[in-house]
């Protein structure tokens, strides 16, 4: 089995795998229990060191060493200054601004891609003789950045993205606040104020697309690709969850799901486990739901396989993915859709099977206040969100929602009061 899919299996809770490939089930309580207030991280300088599994391997050379220590050995003025970023990246990148976790290897990639990017435009956008050493950042490289943001249209979320990593930076210098809100820099809120809710219908429908049909055609093309969107119409997967999933070992009895009693609605469940490590346990209630996870079966070539290619790692079956949605117009290019909006599609339909009614992105009327509520909690739960107000990105904004004052300042990353936070699904 690839390596690489082999460190994303999650198997549910309490299930142990051992030696012979044998699953059993284990004690439902954990044997050690840490009672926390709040994940939210401390502000104040932490160390560097492997705090989870998931952080690379500290140099040898640095064995011993405090951040500080490691960064005196690097004196302003005597190493180039992207040489103290990348040692700063290598410290510090697998950190959550402002949880105590690790972040995912795409937050790691782009946040790393973004901060060399950030110190060379300083010189090259923003008119700075020389690149500053990352200690010594100030106002005004961050004034004379925002504003070559601004020449240059970004959009928003880009915007408040970038602010984000820079706050990263902050933290990891020990600058708790060095990093002020967007007003700070000139921005208008239409230049840094997210869209929390959907102002577009995404979904497939909408542009006339025979949702069925494209996917046989693409099934026919690539059996994988095509059970993969078979499983995200049918279940409301992202795309790498439904790259990942697999169609034996994913699906478990009820009884296996820790769910109470009363929340029972059907025999077998799909479990599966998405952004930020929240699991969640969808119901295999619905012939639609069945046949996907059927069709799946059908595909994969053993009972412990995943849905992409077994000869392609995960990055390269992500990528096959996107190839095949591409080469049948799959694009906003083309056909006006992309591959997420097909989540976007089975999340609003969920929402109008729940209330009988369509959701405010796609025209619907006014709901009570209490049947809208338990709708969007629904839908947030199958999309795989932790909080109600995510499902605004997929059915727009509610009436109840606009009579209540929006706070523009709710960050993405860090969790404080900066900027609006975006989902994106």
């Amino acid at each position: 089995m690839d390596s690489t899919f082999t460190d994303n299996i999650n198997l549910p809770f309490g299930r142990r795998v051992f030696n012979d490939g044998a699953i059993t089930m284990s004690d439902t309580i954990p044997s050690i229990t840490i009672n926390r207030t709040s994940r939210r991280r401390r502000q104040e300088p932490t160390s560097p060191g492997r705090s989870s599994l998931q952080q690379p391997i500290r140099r040898q050379t640095w064995a011993g060493l405090s951040p500080s220590d490691i960064l005196a050995r690097h004196r302003p003025g005597k190493t180039p200054p992207l040489t103290v970023l990348e040692v700063l990246i290598e410290l510090f990148n697998t950190q959550h601004t402002a949880l105590e976790k690790t972040v995912s290897h795409k937050t790691r990639q782009e946040r790393a891609q973004f901060l060399r990017r950030f110190f060379r435009n300083l010189k090259e956008k923003a008119g700075f003789k020389t690149v500053p050493d990352p200690r010594n950042l100030g106002q005004k490289h961050l004034h004379a950045m925002v504003q070559v943001w601004q020449q240059e249209h970004l959009a928003p979320a880009t915007i408040q993205t970038y602010l984000s990593f820079l706050r990263g930076l902050a933290m990891w210098l020990g600058k708790h606040g060095f990093v002020r809100g967007p007003d700070h820099y000139g921005l208008g809120r239409d230049e840094y104020q997210r869209h929390e809710y959907a102002q577009r219908d995404k979904g497939w429908s909408v542009q006339g697309i025979d949702i069925d049909a494209l996917i046989a055609k693409v099934g026919e093309f690539d059996v994988y690709v095509g059970a993969s969107l078979r499983l995200i119409q049918a279940l409301g997967l992202r795309r790498k969850e439904s790259v990942q999933f697999r169609p034996f070992e994913s699906v478990i009895p009820f009884e296996e799901t820790g769910l109470p009693q009363g929340k029972k609605a059907a025999d077998r469940y799909v479990y599966t486990k998405g952004k930020g490590g929240r699991v969640r346990h969808i119901p295999l209630d619905h012939p639609a739901r069945l046949s996907a996870v059927a069709i799946a079966q059908g595909v994969v070539s053993s009972r412990d396989a995943h849905m992409g290619h077994p000869a392609r790692t995960l990055k390269q079956n992500l990528r096959r993915f996107d190839y095949v949605l591409e080469k049948f117009g799959i694009t906003l290019r083309v056909l006006k859709v992309t591959g997420h909006g097909l989540r976007h599609e089975v999340l609003i339909r969920f929402f109008g099977d729940q209330t009988g009614e369509a959701p405010p992105v796609r025209g619907g009327g006014p709901l009570p206040p209490d049947v809208d509520r338990v709708a969007r909690q629904a839908v947030s739960e199958l999309a795989g969100h932790a909080r109600v107000r995510a499902s605004g990105a997929y059915l727009g904004q509610s009436v109840v929602m606009r009579r209540k004052t929006p706070n523009p300042l709710v960050s993405e990353e860090s969790g404080s009061s900066n900027h609006v936070r975006k989902f994106n699904g």
